[in-house]
């Protein structure tokens, strides 16, 4: 097929043929661009099959699809622009390179560099999704170091595999002698670690949580002033969910330097209250409301047996009687269900006896003639 004569006309050192060739390959590159990252995507997860089970190829397939869109577009890129010759300026020096070449390699470089980065970041979250389905699998479920860990490793290997990229942007991209910038930067490392002094001691922190588990993910703690349930552990701070339901950051030094109160972990919770009778509640009254009392509560199945019901005190107010006994709950709402139905419970016992609850009321008798 003979080409029109119009396609060699020169344009920039370039014929309008080679100009329309690199448009085909980027019109063939965009058009076959979601197919190709399809089927790659469906290549890596027959190979990785065996140790994915739990996750499916859609799941795979929507982590990476974007970064293997980016990944071949630039290749695309690079062989459609690698069939245009660059001439040299009026100024240019033959053997070197011409500058608009040299900023398009240095741009692709550069956007290989960042969508290999993101496809790895997406292939750590995958990992971190099939350790936790294949927990699932097992019937086992993820436990406290699970929920606990994951995240906190998952952001771990993101950070290292950024710093690794940032260092080969540096050398590959920019051209920096990356030895003698980490020997710099070993110069001033001390400098660097007294400005970051904090950051880094709620990092070591981190670790200190990790090793020492005083609390996990889903625990209810009480760190000084500062109280809810632990809905993340990342490098530098802890995330509670409030009983306001706000979410609240601490450092993680914080949450190690102060006396720490994990109340997930408490066997069971203490109820403690007075009963004051009225003056006109009798002896044999008291010493059956107390007995009927014990062993109602006794007979609950969450309280434990050490129940303690005492008359206490003999007031101008009335008679007072101490209640003491303890629900094994980690539940806060079991427990203030507990404690709603032993509170009819006392209730139903005084009312059997005939006891009194004395009046709160204040009675003011006034003289006559005064």
């Amino acid at each position: 097929m003979e080409i029109p004569p119009f396609l060699h006309h020169q344009v920039l050192g370039n014929g309008l043929i080679d100009y329309a060739w690199a448009l085909l390959v980027l019109v063939l590159g965009a058009g076959l661009n979601r197919l190709l990252s399809r089927l790659v995507s469906t290549a890596l997860f027959r190979l990785t099959k065996r140790y994915t089970a739990g996750v499916s190829e859609t799941e795979l397939r929507d982590l990476l699809i974007q970064p293997l869109s980016i990944l071949l577009f630039l290749v695309t890129f690079y062989i459609a622009f690698g069939l245009i010759r660059y001439p040299l300026p009026l100024q240019g020096v033959p053997g070197v390179e011409p500058w608009p070449k040299v900023a398009l390699l240095g741009l692709f470089h550069l956007g290989v560099i960042i969508a290999v980065l993101w496809g790895i970041t997406r292939l750590i979250d995958f990992a971190l999704l099939v350790v936790q389905r294949r927990a699932i699998l097992k019937a086992v479920g993820t436990n406290r170091l699970d929920n606990q860990f994951l995240p906190f490793a998952k952001d771990l290997l993101k950070v290292f595999v950024s710093v690794i990229g940032l260092l080969v942007i540096l050398g590959q991209v920019f051209g920096v002698n990356v030895t003698a910038l980490i020997g710099g930067l070993g110069i001033g490392g001390l400098a660097v670690a007294f400005a970051a002094k904090e950051s880094l001691e709620n990092l070591l922190a981190s670790f200190t949580i990790f090793l020492d588990q005083p609390f996990g993910v889903g625990d209810l703690v009480t760190a000084g002033d500062v109280s809810g349930t632990v809905e993340k552990i990342g490098f530098r701070s802890t995330r509670l969910r409030t009983a306001e339901k706000s979410y609240l950051t601490v450092p993680n030094k914080s949450m190690i330097d102060k006396p720490l109160d994990n109340l997930s972990l408490r066997t069971s919770r203490r109820v403690g209250f007075t009963l004051i009778f009225d003056q006109r509640t009798t002896s044999a009254q008291l010493h059956a409301i107390i007995a009927g009392a014990i062993a109602s509560v006794q007979a609950h199945p969450l309280v434990t047996q050490e129940v303690q019901i005492k008359f206490n005190a003999l007031t101008p107010n009335g008679k007072e009687v101490t209640v003491q006994y303890f629900i094994e709950t980690s539940s806060y709402d079991e427990y203030l269900d507990t404690k709603e139905d032993l509170n009819y419970r006392l209730v139903e016992v005084v009312e059997k006896e005939g006891g009194l609850f004395a009046s709160t009321t204040t009675t003011t008798l006034v003289k006559a003639g005064a």
